[in-house]
């Protein structure tokens, strides 16, 4: 039976399929492990959870079956020309077929701008919010902070017209 992948490299791409996760033992201890089989290559290899959700993404049912969602076909490894299967878009229609007329192609194009501007809404939402508005103030603040406390340091440590080259600093 061959296995169909369930995830993909973010950014080499690839097929991978997820094999299992487990415990991790010895210098490990206290870390799960995520054991997947490379399809391509035909190998099975291990890493750690965090590396693996920080590298690897799931495929999505309307992910292109050529460049894997990447929207350039990876078997010509030209990021330049966009997948075949796709035109570039990364996704296909709902059914996992490749758009054969224009009209199937706008239809997968609004898909995935109708995602984009649900996914942008809930971001605006979320930047709104009072909370986080004072978090961004905060930030902003402390990096000026930073930078001021930087400057002066950097100022104090220069060449001046002092004894051995150092500044007068009123002290």
């Amino acid at each position: 039976m061959t296995q169909q992948p369930t995830h993909t490299h973010r950014e080499s791409s690839g097929k991978f399929y997820e094999v299992a996760q487990h415990q991790g033992t010895g210098p490990l201890e206290g870390q799960w492990l995520v054991i997947f089989h490379d399809l391509v290559d035909g190998i099975e290899m291990a890493t750690t959870q965090a590396y693996w959700v920080q590298n690897w993404r799931e495929i999505c049912p309307d992910d292109c079956t050529v460049c894997m969602g990447t929207g350039y076909d990876h078997i010509k490894n030209n990021k330049e020309m966009p997948c075949g299967g796709c035109y570039g878009l990364g996704k296909v229609l709902e059914t996992g077929e490749a758009a054969k007329e224009m009209w199937e192609l706008a239809t997968v194009a609004t898909t995935i701008i109708t995602r984009q501007e649900h996914e942008l809404r809930n971001l605006r939402r979320i930047a709104q919010n009072p909370a986080v508005q004072a978090l961004i103030e905060q930030q902003r603040q402390h990096a000026i902070d930073e930078s001021t406390a930087r400057q002066e340091q950097e100022w104090r440590r220069g060449k001046g017209h002092g004894p051995h080259g150092q500044r007068h600093t009123g002290d």
